[in-house]
């Protein structure tokens, strides 16, 4: 086991002391200083694990340790001890580089989580603890994109909160599943929640949780999403969504790192990392009144920005040769290749939907392209898109599909609807066939390997 050891500055004697007692109750080896210029020939000389400084030092302040560390100790995390509510104080540590922050009076409890979760940063673990599948969308060669994954290591290192901006399905949540998996708190969960998607009048159940019978329909207690992620990340997914009245209890709870359930008296602590993103413009709707100016700049301590995929379009062969193979891997077929005319096709093409649509694009021409070659005309962009696989299924079936469907009367559920009417198709092909896959492929119109795809889709195999 490492035997970790740290660096107190601070220039109160008391402090000093309280720190080094509960460092060494911890099994830490402590050096302490008293001013900045100790501290440099302290870190020269033994280049702790940790650093935990006063922001207000005789010759100095906690600030430009911090830079000094960042210049020549960058793997060594900085902890800065502010003033209580002096939250701007904390925002700029955290923005020159600090790994975290505590507040004056220092509460032990909170101060042996920093330490331990600063600690982990020095145990040896793979470089990167990414899957190779969630690695594959951030692929490329780029400067945009070899910039976006340096960013993300630096970041992982720090506990700022970090707010990630970029269009819709440029791959927000992977950068933020990056940061998470690459830092000290990858042991932890990672919880994203799309803020959009949670309805108003459940918003603070669904965040903070609630205890059972605090209203009607609250027949247990519930954790909540801040509680879930304790010991790891929270990503708040477009979280320009949320009305004004909950971004005043999410800026409390991120402030104060506590949690109140709906019917309790209690707060609660949580340690968590907020990560947040959105695809709107933040600064214009702080600008209009739509989202408070204090809550945006708590969770935009660094933004961190993903480029558009028509930005990198070099990038797109590897991206769209990986998809592919996935693909292959996950419906059991033999993989597709593109052929030269479809790459340069998807380099032209703009891909409003970035990485998603581009995903979506592949998916299409994977399960309709002849003898796994995939070219420009599958993958029918430029023009309005192909009927869909529901549709082609439905109009080549004489015997059924969506002309025998009966539509519900009130709200459906479409995509289970289209489904429900592709799996009957699928089923008369099969019989009708005695249950040759080639000739109902032929039957339905579609290829064998879009056969094949739709039947470990819907779970038919």
């Amino acid at each position: 086991m490492t035997e970790h050891t740290v660096l107190i500055v601070d220039d109160e004697p008391d402090i000093r002391d309280l720190l080094d007692i509960t460092l060494t109750r911890m099994g830490i080896t402590t050096h302490t200083a008293e001013n900045l210029a100790q501290a440099r020939a302290l870190l020269e000389r033994h280049r702790p694990h940790l650093c935990l400084t006063d922001m207000n030092l005789p010759d100095g302040n906690g600030i430009e340790l911090v830079a000094w560390i960042q210049q020549h100790l960058p793997s060594t995390p900085v902890a800065v001890i502010t003033a209580y509510g002096n939250m701007e104080t904390a925002i700029e540590s955290l923005k020159a580089g600090a790994f975290d922050f505590v507040s004056k009076p220092v509460e032990l409890p909170r101060l042996r989580e920093l330490i331990q979760t600063a600690l982990r940063l020095s145990e040896p673990g793979p470089s990167t603890a990414i899957e190779p599948d969630e690695q594959g969308l951030l692929l490329g060669n780029s400067p945009q994109i070899r910039k976006l994954r340096n960013q993300t290591r630096k970041l992982a290192r720090s506990q700022a909160p970090v707010f990630i901006s970029g269009e819709s399905g440029s791959g927000k949540e992977l950068v933020a599943r990056m940061i998470h998996l690459q830092g000290p708190r990858r042991d932890g969960p990672f919880v994203a929640v799309n803020c959009g998607a949670i309805p108003s009048e459940l918003m603070e159940s669904e965040f903070f949780g609630h205890k059972k019978g605090s209203f009607t329909g609250a027949v247990e207690n519930k954790a909540g999403l801040f509680r879930s992620a304790d010991g790891g990340t929270l990503f708040l997914d477009e979280v320009a969504d949320l009305p004004l009245a909950m971004q005043v209890k999410l800026l409390r709870a991120i402030q104060e790192k506590a949690v109140r359930p709906v019917g309790d008296t209690q707060e609660i602590p949580v340690d968590i990392r907020v990560l947040s993103a959105t695809h709107k413009n933040l600064p214009e709707l702080v600008a209009q009144g739509q989202f408070r100016q204090d809550l945006f700049y708590r969770i935009n301590v660094i933004e961190l920005s993903v480029p558009p995929l028509r930005d990198r379009a070099d990038d797109i062969p590897l991206l769209a040769n990986h998809i592919l193979r996935r693909m292959a891997d996950e419906y059991d077929c033999d993989p597709a290749t593109l052929t030269p005319a479809a790459i340069a096709e998807l380099q032209r093409y703009r891909f409003p939907g970035n990485v998603r649509e581009l995903e979506n694009i592949l998916e299409r021409a994977f399960t309709l392209c002849d003898e796994d070659r995939i070219d420009a005309g599958d993958l029918s962009l430029g023009s309005a898109p192909g009927p869909s696989l529901t549709q082609q299924i439905a109009a080549s079936d004489p015997d059924g599909g969506a002309s025998a469907a009966h539509v519900p009367e009130g709200e459906i559920d479409l995509e289970g609807y289209l489904e429900a009417i592709e799996r009957q198709a699928i089923e008369k092909a099969l019989e009708a066939t005695r249950w040759n896959k080639t000739a109902a492929a032929k039957r339905l119109g579609i290829s064998f390997r879009a056969l094949r795809y739709r039947l470990k889709k819907l779970g038919m195999e």
